[in-house]
């Protein structure tokens, strides 16, 4: 059979080729080392007692090889060019071969079951994680996805987007009760006592306005002392008041266990506990949310900040070099990391993945698999069986390699027990 140069191969069929030459050499080195193995052993087994178990083995290691080299020769080619029959089975039956196998990849491989099983044990979003992190595959993302982004901002319209955030602000900001969770995440607060650092914060923030403010106590209470109180006295009342402010915050800044702490503590439990059971304070507390958030005011806030951030969405976008853009590149690596390494978000990804190509797979498996019988009936049958010796050949010299193995067992296990029933 003539073979295709090896230049005109591929590099997988190249690196085929070599794996099978070495494996036919493998292969007939064992036979070769059985048949020196036999030649001495046979040599030595008048002599040698045990030298006829080594004989009996290479005996049948010559066997097993020389019968698997012609089965699997057989399939390719005549065995040393003899047209033995039913040999050379590949090339005489090139077309039928071929309808079978696209008949078989259609019905066993190309269902949906199947093809979900191998997929789903298949890495695909940790493999298009790997093609995320690659700069170049991350650029050609966004600005096919900011193309898109820019035509939909451009069919939105306004008063749909308006009414859509109306809607949701109502859904989940102002219809949605808010004192009792509030007053479980201050009790939460409270217990934990992770208050206290924003307390210290503040007598700390108090303490440094009355060092720099000394001046707004002149005239705080003497400005209410009759005339006829010396001058002097009254700015004594002023210091002295400026003095004790001084030092009460000192004095709580410094103790941990101040009265005035505990009072605050007092009233944030207080109020913890109204925001959760009473009625009163919760109302009052629902009032001043509806107030704040369903106002017309806020309404035109809404409206106004959309038209702004479509506009900005709109130049960003459309700006190669924009921050928005720039960003949206790390955004899309940072993905690319994120399917290499988030399980939760793999099984998501690899879900809607699987799902695609089932339906696909089941609606045109049979178009699929008449490439397979087109293909193979284009080849002629000296192309064919050299394709499907490079794709299976490296794996059947392992036959060979095994056949001799097992016909080394067998032959001396056969002598073995002849030996010991007859003598």
């Amino acid at each position: 059979m003539t073979r295709t140069p090896t230049a005109l191969l591929s590099p997988a069929d190249q690196e085929r080729r070599r794996g099978l030459r070495v494996m036919k050499g493998v292969a007939l080195g064992a036979l070769l080392f059985m048949a020196a193995v036999f030649a001495v052993s046979f040599s030595l087994q008048q002599t040698l007692p045990w030298a006829a178990y080594v004989r009996a083995a290479a005996e049948g290691g010559m066997v097993g090889a020389l019968a698997d080299w012609f089965a699997v020769t057989a399939l390719f080619r005549h065995p040393l060019g003899i047209p033995v029959p039913h040999t050379a089975i590949i090339p005489r039956r090139k077309d039928e071969i071929g309808r079978n196998l696209g008949e078989f990849v259609e019905t066993e491989f190309l269902r949906g079951d199947v093809v979900r099983a191998k997929l789903e044990a298949t890495p695909i979003a940790e493999r298009l994680g790997a093609w995320l992190v690659t700069p170049a595959n991350a650029e050609r993302v966004v600005g096919e996805g900011s193309a898109v982004a820019v035509g939909v901002l451009r069919a939105l319209s306004d008063d749909d987007v308006r009414d859509i955030i109306e809607g949701l602000a109502r859904e989940h900001l102002i219809d949605p009760e808010w004192g009792p969770p509030l007053g479980a995440w201050l009790s939460r607060i409270l217990e934990s006592e992770a208050h206290h650092g924003a307390v210290d914060l503040g007598f700390d923030s108090l303490s440094a306005w009355l060092t720099a403010n000394r001046a707004s106590f002149a005239g705080l209470v003497s400005r209410r002392l009759p005339a006829w109180v010396p001058s002097i006295a009254a700015r004594l009342v002023d210091d002295t008041v400026y003095t004790e402010a001084v030092r009460f915050v000192a004095a709580v800044r410094a103790d941990p266990r101040h009265p005035a702490r505990g009072a605050i503590d007092g009233y944030l439990d207080r109020l913890a506990e109204n925001l959760q059971h009473d009625p009163v304070t919760i109302g009052r507390f629902e009032d001043a949310k509806v107030a704040v958030f369903d106002s017309p005011r806020v309404r035109e806030l809404a409206s106004a900040a959309w038209h702004t951030a479509k506009a900005g969405l709109l130049a960003a976008l459309e700006d190669d070099d924009s921050a928005l853009r720039r960003r949206a590149v790390v955004a899309v690596t940072e993905v690319g990391e994120r399917l290499m390494t988030d399980a939760a978000l793999q099984r998501r990804v690899e879900g809607w993945v699987v799902d695609a190509a089932v339906f696909l797979v089941e609606r045109y498996r049979h178009d699929i698999a008449s490439i397979i019988v087109d293909t193979v009936e284009r080849w002629d049958p000296e192309e064919t069986t050299e394709k499907i010796e490079l794709m299976v050949g490296r794996d059947l010299q392992y036959i060979r390699l095994n056949g001799t193995i097992v016909g080394a067992l067998a032959g001396v296990t056969i002598y073995a027990i002849a030996h010991a029933l007859l003598g």
